[in-house]
Protein backbone atom coordinates (compact mmCIF):
# COMPACT_ATOMS: atom_id res chain seq x y z
CA UNK A 1 0.00 0.00 0.00
CA UNK A 2 2.81 2.42 0.88
CA UNK A 3 4.52 1.69 -2.44
CA UNK A 4 1.29 2.42 -4.32
CA UNK A 5 0.78 5.75 -2.56
CA UNK A 6 4.45 6.59 -3.16
CA UNK A 7 4.18 5.82 -6.86
CA UNK A 8 0.95 7.81 -7.24
CA UNK A 9 2.66 10.80 -5.61
CA UNK A 10 5.65 10.48 -7.94
CA UNK A 11 3.30 10.10 -10.92
CA UNK A 12 1.58 13.33 -9.82
CA UNK A 13 4.99 15.03 -9.66
CA UNK A 14 6.05 13.72 -13.08
CA UNK A 15 2.73 14.52 -14.73
CA UNK A 16 2.52 17.95 -13.15
CA UNK A 17 6.00 18.90 -14.28
CA UNK A 18 5.39 17.66 -17.83
CA UNK A 19 2.00 19.35 -18.10
CA UNK A 20 3.29 22.67 -16.76
CA UNK A 21 6.48 22.66 -18.82
CA UNK A 22 5.09 21.49 -22.14
CA UNK A 23 1.38 22.26 -21.87
CA UNK A 24 0.58 25.28 -19.74
CA UNK A 25 3.48 27.45 -20.88
CA UNK A 26 2.95 26.58 -24.55
CA UNK A 27 -0.79 27.28 -24.36
CA UNK A 28 -0.18 30.65 -22.72
CA UNK A 29 2.26 31.78 -25.40
CA UNK A 30 0.00 30.60 -28.24
CA UNK A 31 -3.18 32.03 -26.70
CA UNK A 32 -2.09 35.36 -25.22
CA UNK A 33 0.08 38.27 -26.30
CA UNK A 34 3.71 37.65 -25.28
CA UNK A 35 3.76 40.32 -22.56
CA UNK A 36 0.58 38.97 -20.93
CA UNK A 37 1.73 35.35 -21.27
CA UNK A 38 5.06 36.26 -19.66
CA UNK A 39 3.39 38.11 -16.80
CA UNK A 40 1.04 35.17 -16.21
CA UNK A 41 3.92 32.68 -16.15
CA UNK A 42 5.83 34.92 -13.76
CA UNK A 43 2.89 34.76 -11.34
CA UNK A 44 2.45 31.01 -11.79
CA UNK A 45 6.08 29.88 -11.39
CA UNK A 46 6.32 30.30 -7.60
CA UNK A 47 3.29 28.01 -7.23
CA UNK A 48 4.75 25.51 -9.69
CA UNK A 49 8.04 25.37 -7.80
CA UNK A 50 6.19 25.00 -4.48
CA UNK A 51 4.26 22.09 -6.02
CA UNK A 52 7.52 20.44 -7.13
CA UNK A 53 9.17 20.96 -3.73
CA UNK A 54 6.20 19.62 -1.76
CA UNK A 55 5.33 16.72 -4.06
CA UNK A 56 8.91 15.49 -4.45
CA UNK A 57 9.51 15.78 -0.69
CA UNK A 58 6.33 13.87 0.15
CA UNK A 59 7.08 11.30 -2.54
CA UNK A 60 10.60 10.89 -1.17
CA UNK A 61 9.39 10.46 2.40
CA UNK A 62 6.80 7.91 1.34
CA UNK A 63 9.34 6.08 -0.83
CA UNK A 64 12.01 5.92 1.87
CA UNK A 65 10.96 2.52 3.25
CA UNK A 66 10.33 1.15 -0.24
CA UNK A 67 13.49 2.22 -2.08
CA UNK A 68 16.19 4.43 -0.58
CA UNK A 69 17.74 5.33 -3.96
CA UNK A 70 14.43 6.62 -5.32
CA UNK A 71 13.76 8.48 -2.09
CA UNK A 72 17.19 10.11 -2.29
CA UNK A 73 16.64 11.18 -5.90
CA UNK A 74 13.29 12.73 -4.99
CA UNK A 75 14.94 14.54 -2.08
CA UNK A 76 17.52 15.93 -4.52
CA UNK A 77 14.68 17.21 -6.72
CA UNK A 78 13.05 18.90 -3.71
CA UNK A 79 16.29 20.40 -2.41
CA UNK A 80 17.51 21.63 -5.80
CA UNK A 81 14.15 23.26 -6.51
CA UNK A 82 14.43 25.51 -3.45
CA UNK A 83 17.32 27.63 -4.81
CA UNK A 84 15.69 27.51 -8.23
CA UNK A 85 12.56 29.08 -6.75
CA UNK A 86 14.29 31.47 -4.37
CA UNK A 87 17.35 32.54 -6.38
CA UNK A 88 17.20 31.56 -10.04
CA UNK A 89 13.62 32.64 -10.68
CA UNK A 90 14.13 36.14 -9.20
CA UNK A 91 17.37 36.48 -11.19
CA UNK A 92 15.50 35.57 -14.39
CA UNK A 93 12.83 38.14 -13.56
CA UNK A 94 15.46 40.79 -12.84
CA UNK A 95 17.22 40.10 -16.16
CA UNK A 96 13.88 40.40 -17.95
CA UNK A 97 12.98 43.63 -16.16
CA UNK A 98 16.37 45.20 -16.91
CA UNK A 99 16.28 44.12 -20.56
CA UNK A 100 19.46 42.03 -20.21
CA UNK A 101 18.63 39.49 -22.93
CA UNK A 102 21.93 37.63 -22.81
CA UNK A 103 21.72 37.09 -19.05
CA UNK A 104 18.06 36.09 -19.41
CA UNK A 105 18.98 33.47 -22.05
CA UNK A 106 21.66 31.93 -19.85
CA UNK A 107 19.51 31.86 -16.71
CA UNK A 108 16.41 30.68 -18.55
CA UNK A 109 18.42 27.93 -20.25
CA UNK A 110 19.65 26.82 -16.83
CA UNK A 111 16.10 26.71 -15.46
CA UNK A 112 14.93 24.71 -18.49
CA UNK A 113 17.83 22.28 -18.10
CA UNK A 114 17.04 21.80 -14.41
CA UNK A 115 13.36 21.21 -15.19
CA UNK A 116 14.24 18.62 -17.84
CA UNK A 117 16.61 16.86 -15.45
CA UNK A 118 13.91 16.82 -12.75
CA UNK A 119 11.38 15.40 -15.21
CA UNK A 120 13.85 12.74 -16.37
CA UNK A 121 14.74 11.75 -12.79
CA UNK A 122 11.09 11.50 -11.72
CA UNK A 123 10.32 9.47 -14.84
CA UNK A 124 13.27 7.18 -14.17
CA UNK A 125 12.10 6.62 -10.60
CA UNK A 126 8.65 5.66 -11.90
CA UNK A 127 10.09 3.39 -14.58
CA UNK A 128 12.06 1.45 -11.96
CA UNK A 129 8.77 0.06 -10.67
CA UNK A 130 7.20 -0.97 -13.98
Amino acid sequence: MLETISLLTIALLFGGMVLYSFGFAAVLFTSLPADLAGATLRRAFPHFYSFVILTSAVGGLLMWQVDALSASLLAIIALSTIPTRQLLMPAINKATDSGDKSKFKVLHSLSVLLALVHIAVAGWVLARFV
